[in-house]
């Protein structure tokens, strides 16, 4: 795979620091073995997450300057509603903080404790505020999606067989929504096919119910579809995401994300009349909770910068020499025989930790295993997805056991080079070598909601 080169120049840096082994064992140690309890200043390349981590345009800092800081009505906020129009089609669009503010105002307003919630795979924060409101998760991902090693050009489709029967077993009224994770970042940053949305949609419109698109990542998720549906092969990003937007009626959208920004996010509604009650109580737990309606929690700074995100997020060159980037280092592991889910996704590379580490069961967490012992060898921070993210059956309270048992490998925009991809790929490879000796884990300490994020842990075998 050749390294495609970056469609931008470099215009500041900032200095990373190489770390001992040393260093790296008390820094997890400290950590309670906990990669989210890292310091910045102890990682040298940081994978955690592709989330607000990107590196600002120098369009984007200069926007800045003109943030309008006005509380009620600010010039900011109009010219992103402007742009956020013309993007999406959608009649309403409201600004939060991030993307989990948005689940926070929009999940109340849509579902009845009872009711379930249905996706092609909610990722973390939408499964636990689907479940703190007393929604019942139901993930409904198609089979392809299930086996890393297969590939399949839209591993992250909704089973739409699963899906119809559901809604002729339970009935449409105990379905609160469904919800269209693109790209479908719990299986890998895998995409959905606009057939698969179409279909979904259909289904919905069918039975009434609400269908929800979880946009973080939709700019990558259309070139996705640019690239392998031959009916868009002539089509612009802009138009394909526009047609996908238009098989929703709602969306919630991180925009750390494809908008490139270190903070953000957003909430839109298409049809402005037919929906008329829920924006009302959209409106009603903006105000309280994230601020007044045209500022949400953001500064006129982040407005601006949202703005002109949204627009260098759907530039055709730089998206190819982003997904590009998680090519080239899957073709790095290739290379040194490390599985992954195959093909990559857009946002980055998702170790198959199972394979690589098959003594270790599913219950000591192989992905977060893989994850720490990444950080051990080469101070490269990164996140489990697997069973260690799932909390507990909200219904049974046992553990849930993931599809798949993945070390994620996000990748921030514009900020990582060729040669920190080679670094990555090296480490993993010295790992492989050594995998046996890899420890399993246990929690020792966790919440009852997104325990991930705060659980302490030891290696199993530890006192």
């Amino acid at each position: 795979m050749k390294y495609i080169a970056e469609p931008f120049k470099i215009k500041m840096v900032e200095p990373i620091r190489v770390t001992t082994k040393e260093e790296r064992i008390r820094a997890v140690e400290a950590a309670d073995y906990n990669n989210f309890g890292l310091r910045s200043e102890d990682i040298y390349i940081d994978l955690l997450t592709d989330s607000g981590t990107g590196a600002l345009s120098d369009q984007q800092w200069a926007g800045m300057m003109l943030g309008d800081e006005t509380y009620s009505g600010s010039r900011s906020y109009f010219r992103m509603l402007d742009i956020a129009k013309s993007i999406f089609g959608y009649d309403y669009i409201q600004p939060v903080h991030q993307g989990r503010a948005a689940e926070k105002v929009l999940f109340p307003v849509i579902v009845e404790p009872g009711q379930i919630a249905v996706s092609n795979t909610f990722f973390d924060t939408t499964r636990g505020h689907a479940t703190l409101t007393g929604a019942i998760p139901v993930d409904l991902l198609c089979e392809e999606g299930k086996n890393p090693s297969e590939y399949a050009d839209f591993k992250g489709n909704m089973d739409i067989a699963a899906l119809e029967s559901l809604v002729a077993q339970q009935g449409p009224e105990k379905i609160a929504c469904i919800v269209m994770t693109i790209t479908n970042n719990s299986v890998g940053g895998q995409p959905v096919s606009m057939a698969n949305m179409r279909e979904v949609s259909r289904v919905a419109r069918e039975h009434g119910i609400l269908l929800v698109i979880d946009a973080a990542r939709y700019a990558e998720n259309a070139y996705f579809i640019k690239q392998r549906e031959p009916e868009f092969a002539n089509a612009s990003i802009r138009d394909i995401a526009k047609e996908f937007f238009s098989l929703g009626d709602v969306f919630t959208m991180s925009a750390k994300k494809d908008a490139i920004v270190s903070m953000g996010g957003l909430i839109a509604v298409r049809d402005e009349k037919a929906n008329a009650n829920l924006i009302t109580g959209i409106k009603s737990y903006v105000v309280p909770s994230e601020g007044f309606i045209t500022y949400g929690g953001l500064s006129g700074r982040d407005l601006e910068t949202l703005a002109t995100g949204l627009e260098e997020g759907l530039d055709e060159d730089y998206l190819r020499y982003r997904i590009g980037q998680a090519e080239y280092l899957a073709a790095r592991l290739d290379e040194h025989g490390i599985a992954y889910q195959n093909p990559v996704g857009g946002h980055g590379v998702f170790v198959d930790a199972g394979a690589l580490l098959p003594h270790i069961p599913w219950h000591q967490f192989p992905g977060h295993a893989l994850a720490v012992e990444l950080y051990l060898e080469a101070g490269i921070r990164t996140c489990e997805i697997g069973s260690f993210m799932l909390d507990a059956d909200p219904v049974t309270g046992e553990p849930q056991r993931a599809t798949s048992e993945f070390t994620r490998l996000a990748l921030p925009r514009r900020v990582y080079t060729q040669g920190h991809l080679n670094v990555v790929a090296e480490a993993l490879a010295a790992i492989k070598e050594r995998a046996h000796t890899v420890p399993g884990y246990e929690i020792i300490k966790q919440g009852k909601v997104l325990r991930h994020f705060t659980a302490s842990l030891r290696p199993i075998g530890n006192e």
